[in-house]
C-alpha cells in the first residue's frame, strides 16, 4: 500500500523534482484585475513577474477550494494512503479547505486514510518538508513513519527571507504602511522568518543597506542551524537568479551544506515578497 503526497502551489521547489517524487500539487488562485489564474497551471513564473511589473495593483490570492482538494484525492489510487502537507494555516485557508475536503472524501470513501498537516511555512520551507516525505514514500516507508517525520520536520524547518523592497509587503497588508514607508526611505531591509509556533511572519532584524543585510542574513543561518554540512538548504529568489547564486556561493563558502536546491518563487510568495527577495530554508537540527 503506497503513500500519495499532496501539497499546494505555494511550494517553491523545482518542478522536475516534484514530478520525479510523484508529488501532486493543488493550485492556489491569483486574480489580476478581473482575470483569475491557477498558479503553476495557467500562470508560470516568467509570465507572473511580467504581469506584476505591468500592474499598478497587487494581484489578489485565494486558497484552493475544498472541491479542488477533493478532486486530487479522487485521482489517487484506491489502495493509496494520502498525506496532505499544506502551507501555513496562519497565512491562508488552504489547510482548512484540505481538512474539509477530507471530510467530504470520507463520506464516499469511509475506509480511505487521509492525513492533513499544517506545515507552518510555505515556499522552500514547504518544499523541504514535502520532498522529505515524498522520498520516504518512494522508498516504501510506512505511512505512520512518514507522518511522524513530516510533523518533526514541520517543527524543525526554518524559513527565513530577506526583502529587497517593502512595497509589496505594505500593499499586501503584511506591514504597517507608515512604518514601512519610513523604513523604505531609510533603505532598511527586513530579515523575516516563519514562526515555528504557528507559521506567522516575524521580523528577525532590520538592517540598513544591501551588503550588511546579506551579511546578517547569512550570519543568522549559523545562529539557528547545527551540523549544516549534513543538511540540504533550499534557496528561492523572486526574479533575481544572479543575486540568488551569489548568495548560495557565500553560504557554501561559510557553511558547506550537503546540497543546495535553487528555485524561483512562484506567484503566491512572489506577490508578497516583491522582486529581489531571497529566501532560505533548512532543517535546523
Amino acid at each position: 500500500m503506497a503513500t500519495q503526497i499532496i501539497t499546494d502551489s505555494s511550494i517553491d521547489f523545482p518542478e522536475e523534482l516534484l514530478n520525479e517524487l510523484n508529488v501532486k500539487v493543488v493550485p492556489l488562485n491569483l486574480l489580476f484585475g478581473d482575470k483569475e489564474y491557477k498558479a503553476g497551471v495557467d500562470l508560470d513564473s516568467p509570465t507572473f513577474y511580467q504581469k506584476l511589473q505591468e500592474s499598478k495593483e497587487l494581484p489578489k490570492s485565494s486558497a484552493p477550494s475544498p472541491q479542488d482538494f477533493l478532486t486530487k484525492y479522487e485521482e489517487t489510487s484506491p489502495e493509496d494512503k494520502i498525506l496532505v502537507i499544506a502551507l501555513s494555516e496562519s497565512l491562508s485557508s488552504t489547510y482548512d479547505n484540505a481538512v474539509l475536503a477530507k471530510k467530504m472524501f470520507h463520506e464516499e470513501h469511509p475506509d480511505r486514510i487521509v492525513e492533513v498537516i499544517n506545515a507552518k511555512t510555505a515556499s522552500s520551507g514547504l518544499g523541504i518538508i514535502v520532498c522529505h516525505a515524498a522520498e520516504m514514500a518512494r522508498d516504501g516507508e510506512s505511512f505512520e513513519s512518514i507522518v511522524k517525520q513530516a510533523h518533526e520536520y514541520t517543527e524543525d524547518t526554518l524559513t527565513m527571507f530577506l526583502l529587497d523592497t517593502l512595497e509589496n509587503v505594505i500593499k499586501g497588508g503584511r506591514l504597517d504602511r507608515v512604518r514601512g514607508t519610513i523604513a523604505s526611505a531609510l533603505n532598511i531591509k527586513l530579515l523575516m522568518r516563519a514562526s515555528n509556533e504557528d507559521g506567522s511572519l516575524e521580523v528577525l532584524d532590520k538592517v540598513r543597506g544591501n551588503k550588511r543585510a546579506v551579511r546578517e542574513f547569512i550570519k543568522k543561518i549559523g545562529e539557528y542551524g547545527h551540523n549544516l554540512e549534513d543538511k540540504v538548504i533550499a534557496v528561492a529568489h523572486s526574479n533575481c537568479e544572479d543575486k540568488a547564486k551569489a548568495l548560495v556561493a557565500q553560504i557554501q563558502e561559510r557553511y558547506k551544506f550537503k546540497d543546495v536546491i535553487l528555485s524561483t518563487m512562484g506567484p503566491l510568495i512572489g506577490t508578497y515578497a516583491g522582486e529581489g527577495a531571497l529566501l532560505v530554508a533548512f532543517k535546523k537540527k
